[in-house]
């Protein structure tokens, strides 16, 4: 595929790296990462081969929701720095050819924030419709609460006005009102205040409840998507919106815009993430398989996002509670391990143990999959998690430098986590120097994933091993084709894979050297280590590897 093409939609093979601000690196000595540290360390992240960071939310907060209760869209909170300080990071990310994307968080405020504070001082107020009220609210719907551990309730009684007020996540977190036109004028002021900084888009939180929890309800809620991405592509043609939309698949498609892709360009796949863990706990890949079949296909110049961890909890609410008790007994059969019935407050290399094949294979699956890799701060060098902290909390814990941490000189925001996962054993500098290190490890994966345009540009067929532990597909893009395995198991295993229309092509290895041959046939023999992985491109015998994937002119 030419270069040319695929750099114009630039995130349909990015590599996002996800991090906060707050825990990265402390630039001033207080203890708290900001928007200095986070420069000095863009080289770091150039580095590793990253195409775009996504910063989690940095605005002036109460920080009851470590963020997420935002009082100012227009600034930068003062411990992380200034909008100065957040400029010189923009112009730095650029000048490494860094793309930075935001969390847009326009489903509620703080109930500190300006606007609530007046909403809330007077039914007559100004600002009363910005809010969603009632005098007498909706009986509850127990799977309407997100966090059942905080709260019992969406509605919220204010004594000063006499009403309710609806909040779809915490007390303290009142819904804003979209389906007031203010409210929506308002959310594109934000962005476009944002992106004249020079953002490239937005991860927007909890999408269907920034769309669906309006009052009077929308007629069409997906016109404001939308609106908001029409908006933001008359102001910059090569911004995104990437969503976290988790629902199933036949009601996520209409957040793309269905057909004409012009409301979400992105959105997260939480049911494959879901179902690649409950592959992971059985070593069976059939639940892999059944998701990718069902799948369906993102209008053109849309993608899926691919991600096996995040910022929040690994959350397991699309499997059955018979697969979710399976996920638990696997990766966090202890009750600390657990958070909302639902999911899991540990990062990747803890749940499997710390076990380094186990871990390289997860995340070579990670970036072979179809759609473009999400990874979170520290995947990249294997940091565990503190359950000391509560909830979430436990997995955003500071970036670990080196040895002694490295991520401040003074006692930092929160605890570093101790044991086998501890920075004497789990950080940046060594690793950089063992070449069999999982930071040396995902580099070469973001470089064979940037060589190779046919993972999510393609068309990609799930294909049969005759092993239920193996998972195979390819993926094919303009006459260039990966063929991608992986064994969940722990046992070696050989398979064969019917490769249809590679008849005597060369296969050769992207991840150690070596090649294996099709047959005449069209059969492949690939042999795979326990937990082993194989990327694969096909070259027909004249033409070599590295010229497979370019179109010829």
């Amino acid at each position: 595929m030419r270069l040319t093409y695929t750099s114009d939609v630039w995130w349909k093979n990015a590599v996002v790296y996800c991090l906060d601000v707050e825990t990265f690196k402390d630039g001033n000595g207080d203890g708290v990462g900001d928007f200095r540290g986070l420069t000095q360390q863009i080289d770091y992240l150039a580095g590793l081969g990253v195409t775009c960071l996504w910063l989690m939310p940095f605005f002036p907060t109460p920080n009851k929701d470590d963020g997420y209760d935002i009082t100012d869209f227009y600034s930068i909170d003062p411990r992380l720095g200034t909008l100065g300080d957040f400029v010189e990071f923009m112009r730095t990310a650029h000048d490494r050819g860094l793309r930075v994307i935001a969390d847009l968080v326009v489903n509620h405020t703080s109930d500190q924030h300006p606007w609530f504070v007046e909403a809330r001082s007077s039914r007559d107020s100004a600002r009363r419709d910005w809010y969603v009220w009632s005098d007498r609210p909706e009986p509850d719907n127990p799977e309407q609460i997100v966090f059942p551990d905080k709260e019992n309730s969406v509605w919220e009684y204010d004594e000063g006005s006499g009403q309710y007020y609806l909040h779809s996540f915490y007390r303290h977190q009142p819904d804003l009102n979209v389906g007031n036109p203010e409210v929506r004028d308002e959310i594109t002021r934000i962005l476009g205040f944002w992106m004249e900084l020079g953002l490239s888009g937005f991860r927007v939180d909890a999408v269907p409840f920034l769309i669906e929890n309006v009052n009077p309800r929308l007629a069409n809620p997906h016109e404001f998507l939308a609106d908001l991405r029409a908006f933001m592509t008359r102001r910059k043609g090569g911004s995104i919106l990437l969503g976290e939309v988790n629902v199933p698949y036949k009601e996520l498609i209409a957040y793309f815009g269905d057909g004409l892709g012009d409301q979400i360009t992105m959105c997260f796949d939480f049911i494959g993430m879901q179902k690649a863990w409950l592959s992971m706990a059985r070593n069976d890949a059939t639940p892999l398989v059944d998701a990718l079949r069902e799948r369906p296909k993102p209008p053109k110049d849309c993608q899926w996002a691919m991600f096996l961890r995040n910022h929040d909890e690994l959350t397991l609410d699309k499997l059955t509670e018979e697969e979710r008790e399976e996920v638990f007994r696997a990766f966090g059969p202890e009750k600390e391990m657990q958070i909302f019935g639902r999911g899991l407050r540990r990062r990747l290399p803890t749940m499997l143990g710390g076990d380094l094949r186990r871990v390289k294979m997860a995340y070579s699956l990670l970036f072979s999959l179809p759609g473009t890799p999400v990874i979170f701060y520290g995947e990249e060098i294997g940091m565990g998690e503190n359950l000391e902290e509560e909830g979430r909390l436990a997995v955003r814990v500071p970036m670990q430098w080196s040895e002694d941490g490295g991520f401040s000189q003074a006692e930092p925001v929160r605890e570093i986590p101790g044991g086998s996962f501890a920075p004497d054993r789990v950080n940046v500098a060594d690793q950089k120097r063992d070449t069999g290190s999982l930071l040396r490890w995902f580099q070469l994966l973001i470089e064979r994933y940037r060589e190779c345009p046919e993972l999510a540009w393609g068309e990609y067929t799930v294909l049969d091993t005759g092993h239920p532990a193996v998972f195979a597909h390819r993926c094919d893009a303009d006459g260039a084709t990966v063929v991608v395995a992986h064994n969940l198991c722990d046992t070696a295993q050989d398979v064969e894979l019917r490769l249809d229309g590679l008849e005597r092509c060369l296969l050769t290895d992207l991840l150690v050297d070596g090649t294996l041959e099709v047959s005449e046939q069209g059969v492949a023999r690939v042999p795979l280590d326990p937990h082993g992985c194989r990327w694969l491109r096909a070259s027909p015998p004249e033409i070599p590897p590295e010229d497979a994937s370019v179109k010829s002119l």
